[in-house]
Parts: structure tokens; sequence; C-alpha cells
């Protein structure tokens, strides 16, 4: 099974990954194993290879899913649950509790403290990052903590608009150490693993790793949304072990 484990110093007993595309059953632009149900892929094939990730992951529990819409929102989840919840984020004090988040090149956040008493997944695609979903998930943990970044499209290939520089900018003066200009056009190059980490240090997150993975320059591995615009999903997980 192709999988990413983060590299970071968490306690033992947190468990985390970030899937890829490289199993499955889905086939044409959605080949491999994807987890999204809302991207057009047949709804029997993705609850296929949820069950064959879930089988072949060693989880405690099936995935909590989420539908996930860019939001701030960050729930908290107390035990396993099939029901599919409106919200970008979501964190647990409990064992055996999957918390996941799907990405086709947003970043996937997980965060837990130093104890792994309490975990975190955040889905945060620039407009929940520039909103401040990853402050609300931060807020939601106690003690030392640490975030790992997962696979997301990388600085030398996301492009974005003014409108996307304005939005960091206007609230953080400091974010346009973000951006770089990319043509006369008033179009930039994003590099959001430098965003986030700008954001988690100002809440106090020193402690951050990346997987430096770019989903965008991997069509092998892993589903991009910009590369392909008709795409799959791929979701990172993060749970306490029993």
């Amino acid at each position: 099974m192709d999988i990413v484990i983060p590299n970071w110093p968490a306690a033992k007993h947190v468990k985390a990954f970030s899937s890829t595309r490289g199993d499955g059953f889905s086939v044409g632009a959605y080949q491999g194993l994807n987890l999204g149900s809302h991207v057009g892929d047949e709804s029997d094939i993705v609850d296929k290879n949820r069950q064959w990730l879930a089988d072949n992951s060693a989880m405690p529990s099936a995935p909590v899913w989420l539908n996930q819409t860019h939001s701030t929102v960050v729930e908290y989840i107390d035990s396993p649950t099939s029901a599919i919840l409106d919200a970008d984020g979501t964190f647990t004090d409990k064992e055996a509790v999957v918390c996941s988040a799907m990405t086709a090149d947003c970043l996937p956040v997980l965060l837990t403290n130093t104890q792994g008493t309490q975990v975190a997944a955040v889905h945060a695609g620039w407009r929940g990052l520039a909103n401040g979903i990853v402050e609300n998930a931060v807020e939601q943990l106690e003690g030392e903590l640490m975030a790992w970044i997962g696979p997301a499209i990388g600085a030398k290939v996301f492009e974005v608009g003014q409108d996307v520089v304005d939005a960091f900018t206007q609230t953080d003066p400091q974010a346009i150490e973000a951006f770089q200009p990319r043509d006369e056009q008033g179009k930039w190059l994003a590099d959001m693993n430098l965003l986030v980490t700008q954001r988690l240090r100002r809440v106090g997150v020193e402690h951050v790793y990346y997987s430096n993975l770019c989903t965008y320059a991997d069509p092998e591995r892993f589903y991009s949304y910009r590369r392909d615009g008709i795409t799959g999903r791929q979701a990172t997980f993060i749970w306490i072990e029993k």
C-alpha cells in the first residue's frame, strides 16, 4: 500500500498517514484510490475504495468523512460515525477516532500535542487558510503543539491572482513573503507551506514539519485539481491508538 507517513516526532500512539492514488479500483480520470464521493466517480466504486483503505491500513475504525466547503468550521468528534459532517476540520481526544481531510492540491494539516492526547486534521485551501481555519483548529487543542503539512500543490506551480495576495496581506503584511510575481498580468506564485507556517507560528505552533511533496508535479502518485480539472481525491488521516 502506497502511503505517506509524517516525518514528525509525534507520540508513538498517534498514528497518521496520507493516501495516494497508487491502489484502488477507480478508472479513467479517477484512476486509482479515489476517496472523493463528490467528484463524479461512481459511488459504489468510491465506497469500495474507502473500504479497501480501512481494511488495509490498520485503522481502528472507519474514517470520519467530511463535506468540505472551504469553511473555517472545525468539529469535535467523540466517537466513530458514518455521518458526513459539514466541516473542513475535525479534532478529537478519544482513542480510535479517525479524523480525515480530503485534498487534491489543498493543504492537509495535521496537529497533535506532545503528549498525544489530542489530534486534529484540517483541509486548508487558500480561502479557509486566509479566513482562519488553522487558527480555529489550534484553539481547540491544549499544550505544546506540532504540525505536519502533507502533500499539496507546490510553490513553483501554484499560480494565483491579486485577490489571493490581497486576502492574506490585508491582515498580515508579512504574508507577501509567500508570493512571487509570475508575470505582468497580475499573476503570482503562492507558497502555501510558508503561508500556513506563518499562521501556525503566530498562534504559538513552532514545530512544523513538511512532506515537501507536490501533488501537481506527481500525476502517478497524487490527484491534482489544478493539473487535471476532473480528478479524484486523496486523504490524510490521524488518530490516537488504543
